[in-house]
């Protein structure tokens, strides 16, 4: 099937009429569609109409903003497996993340969508009499979204919805390698009556990146992806002076002190590492141990990892699927010979998976490490696969210098029983999510996401705080004293 851009609210191939395959990463043998290799002109008739539609959608009052989003949330919901099965077949995790996805998309939309009959500001006595002082959020115009293929429905609405209860208008570009998830979102939002130019979709490489961030017309820029691109995407906006929000990588950190719950850490340490083919920016790719329980926690998980069952995200018995491509496969290939070169060892797997069904996809094996130093590029660097480095603690101080003696700071974890221990680690990793007794993965919607250091520039998504990327603060003062009255000067009367 071939599928269109949506500009305007019209369906359109790209002016350049070529096509870009998205096949199954799990079998490559199985074409899901071909989408438009848009060119720069594409994504500038797409922000020609986000600019027109925005002097009327920003009118719209907010709270019937939210009455589409509320549909829109309700058409998602009825549609859940349908679209979890299709982006399963499209990007490769299993059947129940996908579901995991699709449903936070939906729970984001009903999140977000409720600011509409809040979006509040702040009321504030003046210091002159009668004067009355406010605040208010305004909109800012049209936002370019730049978004990644491991949430490929989740990660567009974090971006999307805030952008239009605010009153925005929006350019989406999602990854080529995931397109028809964002593709059903936006089909989803014109269906629940977004009008036409308010919400934009063009899919396609490079040259729709780099309109999206330098054209003049951009106010917003938001990309969720790697630290490399996110500098180049700063870099484009900056001359501008456009608003950008970045979210990029993460080499995140669960720490197992001696007195953990082992079972437990262990669960964790599996779904952390493993869950999304560990594809996802909060992935707990290093696993800090305490010394006095290293060998017998790294005995049980490298036993459990070596017996997950990888394969077709869509049989109900695989527990791991498929890189997203053949280019994250290398990848991921080249860091395991990276850590034998440095000195680790492996435990378990280190091998891609080729044989029978395997051939036709992109299979790796869950993959640890062991003997690994902090300093090792392993222990360092994001690789976005199914690879943990263990590494040995000596106390929780020990644990929380390692885990901030990386360049990101997205997410980290302690395992622990002892309450001074968890609230120490708490207050001193640098990181903008942390957990106690749990993975360092499941973030909900209604707090905000997001990372320190080259995980991000300061900005979060999710939670009230996305409000803050998609609006601007106006301060309103109304006197009503019928004279002149200047500020910090006419203090004699009062």
């Amino acid at each position: 099937m071939v599928f269109a851009n949506f500009v305007g609210g019209e369906w359109v191939p790209s002016v350049s009429r070529a096509t870009l395959e998205n096949r199954n990463p799990a079998n490559a043998r199985d074409l899901v569609g071909e989408f438009p290799d848009s060119t720069a002109a594409d994504a500038v008739a797409a922000i020609a109409a986000a600019k027109r539609a925005f002097e009327s959608w920003r009118l719209v009052p907010a709270p019937r903003r939210a009455e589409i989003l509320f549909r829109a949330a309700q058409i998602i919901g009825a549609r859940k497996e349908e679209y979890a099965r299709a982006m399963t077949r499209e990007m490769g995790k299993v059947l129940d993340e996908t579901r995991g996805d699709v449903q936070e998309a939906i729970d984001m939309t009903y999140f977000l969508a409720a600011e509409g009959r809040r979006l509040y500001g702040q009321t504030a006595p003046s210091e002159l009499r009668d004067k009355f002082a406010m605040s208010m959020r305004q909109p800012l115009g049209v936002c370019s979204m730049i978004t990644p293929w491991n949430f490929p429905m989740a990660i567009p609405s974090w971006k999307i919805i805030p952008a239009l209860v605010c009153g925005n208008t929006v350019v989406l570009k999602p990854s080529e390698l995931t397109p028809l998830s964002a593709l059903h979102f936006v089909k989803v939002l014109e269906e629940a009556g977004v009008p036409p130019g308010v919400v934009n979709l063009v899919t396609g490489g490079p040259a729709v990146g780099e309109t999206l961030t330098t054209h003049p017309d951009v106010a917003v820029v938001s990309f969720t992806g790697s630290s490399a691109v996110g500098k180049l995407v700063n870099q484009n906006a900056a001359p501008f002076f456009k608003k950008v929000h970045l979210e990029m990588g993460g080499k995140n950190a669960i720490m197992i002190m001696d007195d953990a719950n082992l079972d437990l850490a262990l669960e964790g340490c599996l779904w952390g590492g493993f869950g999304t083919t560990g594809q996802r920016c909060t992935a707990a790719s290093r696993v800090i141990v305490h010394e006095k329980v290293h060998d017998r926690f790294v005995e049980q998980f490298v036993a459990r990892a070596a017996a997950l069952r990888v394969g077709d995200g869509l049989d109900p018995n695989t527990q791991m699927g498929p890189s997203i491509s053949d280019k994250q496969l290398q990848k991921v290939m080249s860091y395991v010979e990276i850590g034998k070169q440095e000195g680790a060892r492996i435990a378990c797997g280190g091998r891609r998976l080729n044989e029978g069904d395997y051939q036709y996809g992109h299979f790796h094996e869950p993959t640890i490490f062991t003997h690994v130093s902090p300093a090792m590029r392993v222990a360092r660097e994001e690789i976005f696969g199914p690879v943990v480095s263990v590494i040995k603690c000596k106390s929780v101080d020990d644990a929380v210098a390692i885990t901030n003696d990386v360049v990101y700071g997205l997410s980290a974890s302690i395992y622990t029983q002892d309450l001074n221990r968890a609230f120490r680690a708490m207050r001193d990793v640098y990181t903008g999510i942390f957990y106690v007794n749990a993975p360092t993965i499941g973030a909900e919607v209604h707090l905000p996401f997001g990372g320190t250091k080259a995980t991000g520039n300061g900005h979060r998504e999710a939670g009230l705080a996305a409000l803050e990327v998609f609006s601007e603060w106006k301060s309103v003062y109304v006197d009503f004293s019928g004279k002149l009255q200047r500020a910090q000067i006419d203090t004699e009367n009062l």
